[in-house]
This record gives structure tokens, C-alpha cells and sequence, in this order.
């Protein structure tokens, strides 16, 4: 059994005997960093190939992964660097049609030049390299050895053989995909869109060795470039791909994206269509063996960040190891420090190949618009960093959408129906529990509204509004069931036109359903009142959280066409109340989306079973209020795009929903996510929801509102001028900052239309000083 080990603070102990498995990047790296770090280290590293073997082609590396690779080993850092190949520019061919973006900035270079370069230094270092050896069980040699990395890829048998450790969680996508090599040098990144006569294909292509290179075959006179070619399943088996060997695959490849090729072949290198799998793992480490790299986790190669993690982890795990005391305290340490950048890079990856996946959604688009959509994919490159990058690009992709020169796209109007909002910014519904006991809205909500209505919000919406006493959540939520709250909502409305005028005031109908009867949020999220209960119902007898929520009552025929009343009611004096646009709460978990999701509808009757019969209730009643509200007004439904539960709504679901309300007169659909069933998962993130609004928006062309953690106006520029949604709904932003718009607008120097200041405000349009920022700069450094 292994002693203790040397850890930080220049503790003198016998040095750590470490197995690596696997003979990537990342493993060769790790194992480099820490011999370099402590000479006295006994390291070897088990590959089953040849050095030589290799998957694959190009590189791609971030300038921060090499600034670290720099810092932590100059001697890597010189050898890779004078391999590189560097370039700015993204070419996007679509339709024919050539758009090129510059100021990326790339630095790429060939898969075996850079596992050379890590042999050699691990050689020089005396690291053990183990090549044609099967590595034995991390487990067994953990017997003799302090530490075991695990970097034994995306089909690790470590994470394997202690998945009841490391508990992973396996995600194949909808996508297969072929890595090739061209022996020529493109001169920018390229993506390029091609039409099978089954469907479209995805060439992803980029140098890795430059056209002066020597030597024969890739890097050779020529050059080389990494091609990937990528296509849904369906469009993969129709084109009758499935049948073809590597060569064959090759060649249909080279066919189909001749011109870009000139013609020339591509090579393979073990080459075979693959579906991408996302791997997460809920821990990194058990005992002494910890993963690394495509061991612990993947991105999606549309991001180019495998090679990139892998070689940030083995940097952040020596690291640890050198500064903590203890062999576990540094393995808890890597895995905290590395987790909240993978995660990030995780979400960022998987928004950029489920934006491939849905490809053929956005081809109908303009060309720079399609382009812009395709650059800002993953949401980690924005309109703002674009505008740095390439400002021509940028203004020639407004000036094709119709955005004035010098206005963001976010403070340019939109129609909906009669009603034409000044900007795209949107108030997020969102509850106060500040109501009266019956329902009435006072003086809090003129102010929270009012205070919203002059930040400069296109449309404000209210909370959710209640069309009856028992429909409410809680004792303190307003109501549209009475006399004395139509009065009270006429207030309202008439300060925001008067005080406000040009912003628009929407109302939220709502039924709470299951989830009613309960505290207010602050004072016990979904738990029921201590006394004064009311009974709630729903589309079928199912608590929301067994065991806490109260058993509602599945309603009869007699109640639905009663409730459908209320909503009718409401709606005409929500109308007489004054307010612009109506919307009908049809998401989580509240009563019309109790009927729309499977896990919540459970009626054997005309309202339950197919989507169809679930989706007939709220369509009723959908109708119902639209019958009462005027013909000139908006209305909008929001829904729950996924119930983020398995068996529940579905994005299919979501758009066949969004469908069904668009032909029956909706204007705009509401894309929220979730709060359907107590027990969900769902993905968070920023942004995280706005790919279920662009996804209905594309498919169908119905306009949307996105909400769901944007949280930036450079993010809401972004989606609008991708086109994945018309108008951006944020809330928590609003109650940080009433002025929010009048603030985004102010810090983009933007002082047309879409965003004027109330007159008594104006003098507070400008950024107040916060300190002076004139002083000398030092001159003199003494010693």
C-alpha cells in the first residue's frame, strides 16, 4: 500500500507514484505536468496504439488554453507554437452564396504533431510511455499506485467498471457525423450547407497544417484541413450511408462537396459515421483513480473544445495537487474548480448541436441573417463581441433585417395585430402576493407596475391574474372575478397610459389549479395555507407534491364549461379594465396545463389521452376569452415547451401545442418550460429556455416570446437579430432594475424612439460619474 504523498506547502514526502490510462492529450499532458512539477515523480502512461495512432485530424485551441499551456510549460508552448496554424475569417456557404465573418481568430494544428510533441516531452522529462499495452484495471493498480488518472475517452472502461461511483449519464444525439482530412489548406473556417435530395448535410472544415509545410501526405506542400461531415439520422439512412464502408463514405462525402474541394478526394483515418455522445458524470473521483477529459466529460465538436478541456483539466489537477495537502482535498479541489467550466462549455455545446440538429429550420432564413444564427449558436459569441470582431459584418446583418443604422435590434417595433409595441423588451409575469384577501390589486401594484411601465419595457405584463376566488395560488393574488377589481385595474392601466404613454400594459389570465391553496412564496414555496384551505381541482385526482399538496378534485363536465365562463368574464373586463394585450396561462403546472400535459391528465373522457383531447379544454376556453376580448387586441398563450420529466410534453409536443393556438387565433406564443410536476429536472442555464421559442418560431413562423435567464440586452440583441425569437420576456432583471430597457439603451448610447425617457427622468439619462478618472498615470517606479 502506497505512504503518503507530497501535496503543498513544501511538505517533504515520498513523491506520488501515478498511473495515467490513455495516451491523449490530456492524459500525455497531465502526465508531463506533473513529473515537470516533481522530477522525483514515477509516472507511466498506458496507451494500447502505436504512438502514431491517432483518431482524427485537427486541433483546434483557444488562445486561453495556450496562454495557460505557456504559463505552466513554456517548452510545450515553443513546440506547438511553431506548428500552428492561425487564421480569422469564418466562411458560410449557403444556397451558394459565400458570407465571410473575420476576427475569430483560430489556432489549429495536426492530432499526431501535437500527441509528437507531448511524447517527446514526456520523453525528455521520464515520463514511462507504455504503447501497445493494455493498461490494467484502474482499480488494481490503485493497489501500488497514489494516484490513477483516468483519461481513457469518451468509451472509458474506468467510468465503465465504477459507474455505480461515478454514476455517468450518457446522451446520444440525432446527428451522425464523419471526421475526414483534405490534403490542401483552406483558408478560413468554413461551414457549408449542402441538399442530399434526402435532406441537408453539414460540412464543418478548418487548416490544421499549413500550405508550406514539409513533407508528403498531410502537412505536406499542400497543406491540410479537417473536414467533418454531419446530417440528421433520417437524412444519413435515406442517402444509404448505413451501407457504405469508410472509403465509400469518403468518396459520397467528396462528391457532395466538390467545389469547395476542387474536386479532390478525401482521406480517412479509421473514418466511421458517428452519432455524438454527451457524457456527464455526477463525480470526477473515487479513492485514488480521478477522470479526465472525454473520460468525464464531452462537448460537441462544433465548438472545437475536446482537446481544449481535456488539456485545461490536466493544467487545473496539477495544479491541485500542488497546492493542496492532501491527495483528496486535491481531487475535491480539481473537480470544483473544473465542473462550473465544463458545465459551461457543456451548455454552450449542447446549444450548438441541437442548433445543427434543427438546421433545416433556419435555411428558410435570409442569408446573413442565417449566418449571424449560425455564428451566435452557442451563445457564447453575441451580437456585441461580433460587432468587436467584425462591425462591417454585423451592420450589413441589421441593415438586411431592417434595423436603422444606429439602433440595437432590440429597440426596434413590433406588431402584433393592432397593436404596435416600441421595442422588444418584454416584463415577465411575475407573482407578488401583495393582493388584498379578495383578490384586489393596491397601491403596491400601481407602484411595481407603474415603476416598470416608466423603465421603458415595450409591453408589462401582470402577474398571474385569477378568474375566481378558488382559482387563485394564494390568498394574496389579484383577481379579475369582481366589481371592485376591475375598478382597481382600471387605476392601473390609466397611470401606464397616461405617465407612460407608448408602453403597453398586458394581463395574464389564469386558473392555479392543483397548485392553489398555498402559502406565499417567501412564506413556504407550494406548501398549503396552515388554515382556511380552499379545495382545489384539476384535469385528474393527482397531488402536486405527494404527500404535501392537498388531493384535488378531478372536475366534471359540469365545472369545465363553469370554468370556461369565468375565464370569459375575466377576459371582457380585463377589456373594460383597459388593458392592450391579454394572455392565457396555459403553463406550469396550473390548470389549462395540467390538461396539456400527459403526466398530469390522466381522464379517460373527451378531455384526455392524445394530444388532440388534451389540448381541447384549453382550447375551449381559449376561444371562450377570445370571443370576449376585442378583435384589435392581441392575445398570446404561454406554455410549458417541456416538462423537463420523462413521459411528459415533449418539444414536438410543444410546437404540435403552439400550432393548435396559432390557428386558433393566438397572435404570439409565451415559450416558458416546466413547473408541471414536483419532481422535474430541468437543464438551467443562461438563456436555457430560448431554444424551445426559437425551435416553434422556425418551425411554424408563428412569433414568439422567449424567457428563461436572459439576463443581458446584448442577449436579447442576439436572439432577435439570429430570429429565434420576436420579443425577450426577463423578470429578475426587472426587479433588480425597473429601468432596465431605459439603462440598456443608455449604455449602448442609444436615444431614439424605442426607448425615450420620461420627461421628469431625462436628467438621469446619462451614466452618473463615479469618480474621477483624469489622475496622472505613474511615471517613476522607485525602488
Amino acid at each position: 500500500m502506497a505512504g503518503p504523498v507530497s501535496g503543498a506547502a513544501g511538505r517533504a514526502h515520498r513523491p506520488l507514484k501515478v498511473a495515467v490510462l490513455g495516451g491523449g492529450p490530456g492524459g500525455l499532458y497531465a502526465a508531463a505536468l506533473l513529473k515537470r512539477l516533481d522530477p522525483d515523480r514515477e509516472i507511466t502512461v498506458w496507451e494500447r496504439n502505436a504512438p502514431d495512432d491517432t483518431f482524427g485530424f485537427g486541433v483546434v485551441l483557444s488562445d486561453e488554453t495556450l496562454g495557460g499551456i505557456e504559463h505552466a510549460d513554456p517548452a510545450v508552448y515553443r513546440a506547438l507554437r511553431a506548428e500552428f496554424v492561425r487564421w480569422d475569417d469564418i466562411d458560410i456557404v449557403h444556397r451558394g452564396r459565400t458570407l465571410t465573418s473575420g476576427g475569430h481568430g483560430f489556432a489549429a494544428l495536426g492530432r499526431r504533431r501535437l500527441l509528437a510533441v507531448l511524447h517527446e516531452r514526456c520523453r525528455a522529462l521520464g515520463v514511462r510511455l507504455r504503447f501497445r499495452t493494455e493498461a490494467p484495471p484502474a482499480a488494481l493498480l490503485a493497489r501500488d499506485h497514489d494516484l490513477v488518472i483516468a483519461a481513457d475517452g469518451v468509451h472509458s472502461t474506468t467510468r465503465t467498471a465504477h459507474a455505480d461511483i461515478f454514476r455517468p449519464r450518457l446522451t446520444t444525439h440525432r446527428c451522425r457525423y464523419i471526421w475526414l482530412s483534405a490534403d490542401f489548406a483552406l483558408d478560413a473556417f468554413r461551414f457549408e450547407i449542402a441538399d442530399t435530395g434526402h435532406g441537408i448535410a453539414q460540412l464543418h472544415a478548418y487548416p490544421y497544417a499549413r500550405a508550406d509545410a514539409a513533407g508528403p501526405g498531410p502537412g505536406g506542400p499542400g497543406g491540410a484541413s479537417t473536414v467533418i461531415v454531419e446530417m440528421r439520422e433520417e437524412v444519413w439512412r435515406a442517402n444509404g450511408l448505413d451501407t457504405l464502408d469508410e472509403h465509400a463514405s469518403a468518396a459520397w462525402c467528396a462528391a457532395l462537396f466538390a467545389k469547395t474541394l476542387d474536386g479532390r478526394p478525401l482521406r480517412t483515418n479509421r473514418s466511421s459515421w458517428t452519432a455524438f455522445r454527451t457524457v456527464v458524470n455526477a463525480r470526477w473521483s473515487h479513492g485514488r483513480i480521478v477522470l479526465l477529459g472525454d473520460a468525464a466529460h464531452t462537448a460537441h465538436f462544433s465548438i472545437g473544445s475536446g482537446t481544449k478541456l481535456a488539456v485545461e483539466d490536466a493544467l487545473a489537477l496539477a495544479a491541485c495537487l500542488r497546492e493542496q495537502p492532501t491527495l483528496p482535498e486535491a481531487l475535491t479541489a480539481y473537480e470544483a474548480e473544473r465542473r462550473p467550466v465544463v458545465a459551461s462549455t457543456q451548455r454552450a455545446a449542447r446549444a450548438s448541436l441541437e442548433w445543427f440538429e434543427d438546421l433545416a429550420t433556419y435555411t428558410r432564413q435570409p442569408p446573413y441573417q442565417f449566418a449571424f444564427n449560425l455564428l451566435t449558436r452557442s451563445r457564447r459569441v453575441t451580437h456585441g463581441n461580433l460587432r468587436l470582431r467584425d462591425p462591417h459584418f454585423t451592420a450589413t446583418v441589421a441593415q438586411e433585417a431592417g434595423v436603422p443604422a444606429g439602433t440595437p435590434p432590440m429597440f426596434t417595433p413590433f406588431r402584433l395585430r393592432g397593436l404596435t409595441l416600441r421595442n422588444r423588451v418584454v416584463v415577465s409575469p411575475m407573482d407578488m402576493y401583495a393582493a388584498d384577501g379578495d383578490g384586489t390589486p393596491g397601491d403596491f401594484h400601481l407602484v411595481h407596475l407603474g415603476a416598470r411601465a416608466l423603465g421603458g419595457a415595450g409591453l408589462v405584463m401582470t402577474e398571474m391574474v385569477c378568474v375566481s376566488r378558488t382559482g387563485r395560488i394564494t390568498p394574496a393574488c389579484t383577481g379579475l372575478y369582481a366589481p371592485e377589481h376591475e375598478r382597481a385595474w382600471r387605476r392601473i392601466t390609466d397611470f401606464v397610459h397616461t405617465q407612460a404613454p407608448g408602453t403597453a400594459l398586458g394581463v395574464q389570465l389564469g386558473h392555479s389549479g392543483r397548485k392553489g391553496s398555498t402559502r406565499r412564496m417567501w412564506e413556504g414555496i407550494d406548501q398549503p395555507l396552515p388554515e382556511g384551505n380552499w379545495p382545489v381541482v384539476a384535469p385528474s385526482a393527482l397531488p402536486y407534491r405527494p404527500g404535501v399538496s392537498q388531493l384535488p378534485h378531478a372536475l366534471t363536465p359540469d365545472e369545465l364549461t363553469a370554468i370556461r365562463e369565468q375565464f370569459a368574464r375575466s377576459a371582457a373586463s380585463a377589456a373594460r379594465a383597459g388593458f392592450d394585450l391579454l394572455e392565457l396561462h396555459c403553463a406550469h403546472g396550473y390548470l389549462l396545463s395540467g390538461f396539456l400535459s400527459p403526466l398530469t391528465n390522466q381522464r379517460t373522457d373527451a378531455y384526455g389521452g392524445s394530444r388532440a383531447a388534451r389540448l381541447r379544454f384549453p382550447l375551449e376556453v381559449f376561444d371562450a376569452v377570445r370571443a370576449q376580448w376585442p378583435a384589435d387586441r392581441p392575445m398570446t398563450v404561454r406554455i410549458s415547451a417541456t416538462d423537463w420529466a420523462d413521459g411528459g410534453t415533449t418539444p414536438d409536443d410543444a410546437v404540435a401545442i403552439a400550432a393548435a393556438f396559432a390557428e386558433h387565433g393566438a397572435d404570439a406564443i409565451d415559450v416558458s418550460t416546466g413547473q408541471v410536476v414536483a419532481d422535474e429536472s430541468p437543464d438551467f442555464g443562461r438563456s436555457y429556455q430560448t431554444p424551445f421559442a426559437d425551435r416553434i418560431r422556425n418551425t411554424l413562423g408563428v412569433p414568439v416570446i422567449a424567457v428563461g435567464a436572459i439576463s443581458s440586452w446584448d442577449d436579447v440583441n442576439s436572439l432577435i437579430l439570429a430570429g429565434r425569437t420576436d420579443l425577450c420576456a426577463l423578470g429578475r432583471p426587472h426587479l433588480y432594475d425597473p429601468h432596465w430597457t431605459l439603462h440598456a439603451a443608455a449604455e449602448q448610447g442609444y436615444t431614439g424612439p424605442g426607448a425615450p425617457w420620461p420627461a421628469p427622468y431625462r436628467a438621469g439619462s446619462r451614466t452618473p460619474p463615479t469618480g474621477r478618472t483624469d489622475a496622472p498615470k505613474p511615471r517613476l517606479t522607485l525602488p
